[in-house]
């Protein structure tokens, strides 16, 4: 910076003296050459106003001295320190802007924010309102569905049973023609043995399952029947055979499965003691008179060798003879 001062004190000098003998040889020749000594000094003037420029020069007087010279600003270095505090100054001189607070919002303002809110919500209630008008028919289509399913479940169950009724009367009626084929023809009825092992209640569930049910002799002209044909089915074995008799209503009460009562008996009794001996008081080890059983024993089965009737617990698994109507 003192270098640029120096310059400018050494150069201005010379060339304001440059200046006033310029402006002296305008006066002498003023005469001819006045158009061009204007246009001179308008030179030298742009081109001192471009070395102060360059140079940083405080402008020049119209006397040709400098403003502000070195004895106004005084020295060098009083300049140059104090230059950091003007610029302190001028920048504490500065004035900030302050950040004041924010207008209030007016009714109008506010009247607006609430109407916005409002729209916004109302466009929201109609879009609700879609989505439910949509999921309400969804469901009215779901319902319908589901009752036609229903309906069609229902025909299906109606189509199962009516197929289950007449599998059911084609096993009665295959198993009642079986029986009259297979078995014993007698009269206006027919007996068929079946040797699966079954307790006497599971007999009776699958002679009906067949269409008919365990054998019912009403007579001794049917049990001499049907002694014969087990005797024949089942020699030289002696095997019981489960018949539809019982008395599980009432002890001694011996009833048919159809519920009506048994008129005639074949029980088992004890062989007679051979001629010239006396009988014995105490019952046969092997074959007691029957029944014997009392309330243990409720249901009847028949000897296959000699058609004799027996009664036993009604959870035993025994042969059974079935009767079908001819």
């Amino acid at each position: 910076m003192q270098a640029a001062w120096l310059l400018g004190a050494l150069v201005v000098p010379q060339l304001l003296g440059l200046s006033h003998a310029a402006r002296g040889a305008e006066r002498e020749w003023e005469g001819g050459w006045g158009g061009a000594q204007e246009e001179e000094r308008e030179r030298e003037a742009l081109m001192l106003k471009h070395l102060q420029e360059a140079l940083g020069l405080p402008a020049v007087r119209g006397d040709g001295n400098l403003e502000g010279t070195l004895e106004d600003k005084g020295a060098w270095g009083t300049e140059e320190d104090g230059q950091g505090e003007g610029e302190e100054e001028e920048e504490e001189a500065t004035p900030t802007p302050s950040s004041g607070p924010s207008p209030s919002p007016t009714p109008e303002d506010t009247v607006t924010y609430i109407l916005g809110r409002l729209a916004g919500l109302d466009a929201g209630l109609h879009q609700l309102h879609v989505r439910l008008h949509v999921l309400d028919t969804r469901v009215v289509e779901l319902t319908r569905g589901l009752r036609q399913l229903r309906e069609a479940a229902g025909d299906t169950r109606d189509a199962v049973q009516a197929l289950q009724e007449a599998q059911s009367r084609a096993d009665r009626e295959h198993g009642r023609l079986e029986g009259c084929l297979k078995g014993l023809r007698l009269g206006h009825k027919c007996f068929l043995l079946s040797r699966d092992f079954e307790a006497q209640a599971a007999a009776q569930a699958r002679c009906a399952a067949r269409g008919g049910s365990l054998a019912q002799p009403a007579d001794r002209q049917q049990m001499e029947a049907l002694t014969r044909y087990l005797r024949a089915a089942l020699a030289p074995y002696n095997w019981p055979v489960w018949l539809g008799v019982h008395d599980r209503r009432a002890e001694g009460l011996y009833l048919f499965e159809n519920g009506q009562r048994v008129s005639f008996f074949a029980w088992h009794r004890a062989p007679h003691p051979e001629p010239g001996t006396e009988p014995s008081a105490a019952p046969h080890p092997l074959s007691p008179n029957q029944p014997n059983g009392g309330a243990l024993e409720n249901c009847v089965a028949q000897a296959s060798d000699d058609g004799s009737w027996w009664d036993h617990d009604c959870e035993r698994r025994l042969y059974y003879v079935c009767e079908f109507p001819f």
